[in-house]
């Protein structure tokens, strides 16, 4: 139902809304310099320029706003915009609010910078040296958060090992491109009961943010209204790094007095929004004779840019509870370090913590293979979980799957026999071809609790623990018999208003033009928790789950008003074809309109006992996600999905360039609630993991310069990129946690195909004997890998 307004240009996105007359608009003066003390920032030129309302520079951001509040002790305070220093190019330094966008541009290049140059570091392994240059002096150090786990016996498990498997891997930083770009209208008001921020924002959550925006402005979360419009031109993660731009377009309103619009440009979003972390990481596993993986450790370091930017260090964690993937490893050491450079501070990027696990520990199970002479399947197939609920060494739960059949109907799919005959006929003729495997956990319903785990137990104060994955739902139904469904959750485009209105539909008997979803987001009207949002894959266990509980409430009333049209008892009706009507006799029905017109035309009619309501606010909230254990573990998802993926891929032994041949994908989502929209995730999220496989990555120079801002060096790739033989399937393991058994499949593929892509590659030129350990893979790299210029990595602290 959302593709119609889309495509005939009926959108409402926030460039299309004019909610607050006397709008002006603001232009933002960014850093030109990656790492520099801020001597001075002239900005009375810029002030004096005609159609110039206000101008808002680091003196007034000091004085007027908090530093954001982080998640953990970290001693490096992040504001908006820049204060002592500036930290990476990109970085906002002042902010010009003038009658229109181009006056304002002009306006913010009449500000004055004064830097003091300072020494620069851009690669996570040389911030980690001792002698590294410091982003933040009080902090002491560059690593933000230093954390080390240990379930299990391990140091035993290695001690017996026939095998131990040891490799290093770096994932690279890459965004989401969407369509549309940060945009904020914001306006401060000072009332006669205190001052107040009303904005609107393509915000898609997670509102865990909300009172973080709050905290910065001094404000208490009722002070703080926020609004998101229906269309919000994608997101994948990535504008949850919006909300530092709301809180300065608000301050800067302050100033100008009257509400401000700001609308991000390509090449700000490129240089200064968010990114999914890169990460460097070390694997190491314990390997039996057989092949079984005994035990696993991992040293994990995310370079998170110039500052711990909240929602991180969630990239480390969000993983946790699945970080053995689908395998039986009954032992796991972790270290989880973030460490700030001079680059653009990261945050959520579609399968954020899943894409870096799964590269690491993916191409891992291929050197197992490798090093036990086991083919690269069946070695996986050896230590597959196989029974459910199965418990991580982490505390992990995973609720339900068939893992074995999955990667059966992958294989099968995939026709890997007819591949591994193509490959020897090409590399017979002297061409390079490959297949790779991949298998991912998809957690889903994230229980926001792990965020904790960069705390240590002993330091986090008792009775202030953090979990759950509460969302909330609102339903009515008013005197015709129309429902009305209202989400907490904010959609980016995938279905949320489709599927909703079908549950609520299915619930109650009626057809779907019977029932409307409302997906604006208002904090002042609409429902919604700190956990609310459109991100980790919430809407199919969560959101539908409070659908179905709040319609099964409304029923229960519908089929009490039938009881009293129809003389008989409330438990003999059921809800079917628009009527309430008898189990045992159809025949004897009424309109379901006529029904709930009972309760609000004649209430008093009602079996003792009834409420005279048809509406109902409802809260899902899973009691499996609970904070972390005084020994760190954590159920870090409500629910846990599955993806079997083969990818074949052919190497041009001229040129170098990389073709991707047939992928074939299978996913366990557990109950299927939309097959074209499950399908349409999964093609997305194969694509967008293609470009951070291939073409995607946010590049920076050795001085800290950005050599990715525009899209002649940051590719993205297009449907001429997809056109490969893709074969998706899926196999079904209802949730035995939800409802309608629902599980997420937004992620997955995003999860899976960088790994999946990778040991093709590696399997590829493993006649040339070279090893894949970082991504994009494209041709240039591999002209380096084949003909030795691979330069030396830094060494590893």
């Amino acid at each position: 139902m959302e593709d119609g307004p889309l495509v005939t240009g009926q959108g409402r996105f926030l460039d299309d809304l004019d909610p607050l007359p006397g709008t002006l608009v603001a232009a933002v003066v960014r850093s030109t310099r990656p790492h520099a003390r801020l001597r001075g920032v002239d900005l009375s030129r810029a002030r004096a320029h005609p159609g110039v309302a206000a101008v808002v520079g680091p003196d007034e951001v000091v004085a007027a706003l908090r530093a954001f509040p982080l998640s953990t002790g970290a001693a490096m305070p992040y504001y908006p915009t820049g204060t002592d220093k500036v930290r990476f190019v990109g970085e906002p330094i002042a902010v010009v609010v003038a009658t229109d966008r181009y006056t304002a541009e002009d306006a913010a290049e009449l500000v004055a910078v004064d830097y003091e140059p300072l020494d620069v570091v851009v690669d996570p392994r040389a911030a980690l040296a001792p002698d590294a240059p410091l982003l933040h002096e009080d902090a002491g150090s560059n690593v933000a958060t230093d954390r080390t786990f240990s379930f299990g016996p391990v140091d035993e498990a290695f001690a017996r090992a026939a095998h131990v498997v040891e490799g290093e891997y770096d994932f690279p930083r890459y965004s989401s491109v969407p369509m549309e770009c940060y945009s904020v209208i914001a306006e401060w008001r000072d009332g006669a009961d205190g001052p107040s921020v009303e904005a609107w924002a393509n915000f898609h959550g997670p509102f865990t943010m909300v009172p973080v925006m709050a905290a910065a402005l001094g404000l208490p979360t009722s002070r703080l209204r926020l609004h998101v419009p229906a269309d919000i031109g994608g997101s994948f993660g990535i504008k949850s790094g919006i909300y530092p731009y709301v809180v300065l377009m608000a301050l800067a309103s302050r100033h100008s007095g009257t509400p401000v619009r700001w609308s991000e440009d390509r090449i700000e979003h490129l240089l200064a929004s968010s990114a999914g972390a890169d990460r460097v990481m070390r694997f190491a596993a314990a390997v039996g004779a057989e092949g079984e993986v005994l035990a696993l450790k991992a040293d994990l370091v995310d370079n998170v840019g110039a500052y711990l930017r909240p929602p991180e260090p969630s990239t480390l964690y969000r993983c946790f509870g699945n970080i053995t993937g689908p395998y039986r490893i009954g032992a796991v050491q972790i270290r989880a370090r973030a460490v700030v450079t001079n680059r653009m501070p990261v945050g959520l990027n579609r399968g954020f913590g899943g894409q870096q696990l799964y590269f690491g520990l993916e191409r891992l199970m291929d050197a197992v293979a490798e090093a036990t002479g086991l083919d690269v399947v069946e070695v996986r197939r050896r230590n597959l979980v196989g029974s459910f609920p199965h418990e991580t060494p982490t505390g992990g739960v995973y609720d339900s799957g068939d893992y074995a059949a999955a990667v059966d109907l992958a294989v099968r799919n995939a026709d890997l026999v007819e591949l591994r005959a193509r490959q020897d006929e090409v590399r017979a003729a002297g061409g390079l071809y490959g297949i790779g495997v991949a298998l991912v956990v998809d957690p889903s319903g994230t229980n926001i609790g792990y965020v904790g785990l960069a705390t240590p137990a002993e330091q986090r104060r008792p009775g202030r623990d953090k979990s759950g994955s509460t969302e909330h739902v609102r339903v009515s139904v008013d005197m015709q018999g129309v429902v009305t469904v209202v989400l907490g959750s904010v959609p980016q485009g995938q279905g949320h208003a489709t599927v909703a209105r079908k549950v609520a539909a299915d619930r109650l008997g009626l057809p779907v033009d019977q029932v409307r979803v409302v997906v604006d987001m208002d904090t002042a009207t609409t429902p919604w928790t700190v956990t609310s949002g459109s991100y980790s894959s919430r809407f199919a266990p969560l959101v539908t789950s409070a659908v179905v509980q709040a319609a099964d409430r409304i029923g229960e009333t519908v089929r009490a008003a039938g009881s009293v049209l129809l003389g008989v008892a409330a438990e003999e009706l059921e809800l079917a074809d628009g009527t309430v009507r008898h189990r045992g006799d159809p025949g004897r029905a009424v309109q379901f309109r006529h029904a709930s017109g009972v309760v609000h035309w004649d209430p008093g009619a009602l079996p003792e006992g009834t409420p005279a309501r048809l509406y109902e606010d409802v809260a899902f909230t899973p009691h499996g996600v609970r904070a972390a254990t005084a020994d760190d573990r954590i159920n870090s998802s409500l629910c846990y999905g599955f993806v079997a993926e083969v990818v074949a891929v052919a190497i041009d032994p001229d040129t170098y360039e990389i073709t991707v041949d047939r992928v074939s994908s299978v996913h366990d989502a557990g109950t299927v609630l939309n097959q074209q929209l499950l399908d349409g995730q999964v093609h997305g999220a194969l694509t967008h993991a293609l470009g951070g496989a291939m073409y995607e990555e946010l590049t920076y120079a050795a001085s800290g310069q950005p050599t990715s801002a525009t899209f002649l060096d940051y590719l993205c790739p297009t449907s001429a990129e997809t056109a490969y033989d893709l074969r998706t399937d899926h196999v079904v393991s209802p949730s035995p946690l939800t409802p309608l058994g629902a599980k997420g499949c937004g992620e997955g593929s995003s999860m899976s195909f960088p790994a999946a892509f990778a040991n093709a590659v590696a399997d590829a030129l493993r006649p040339a004997g070279v090893a894949i350990t970082r991504l994009p893979l494209h041709g240039d790299v591999l002209h380096q890998l084949l003909e030795k210029n691979e330069k030396e990595a830094t060494p590893w602290h």
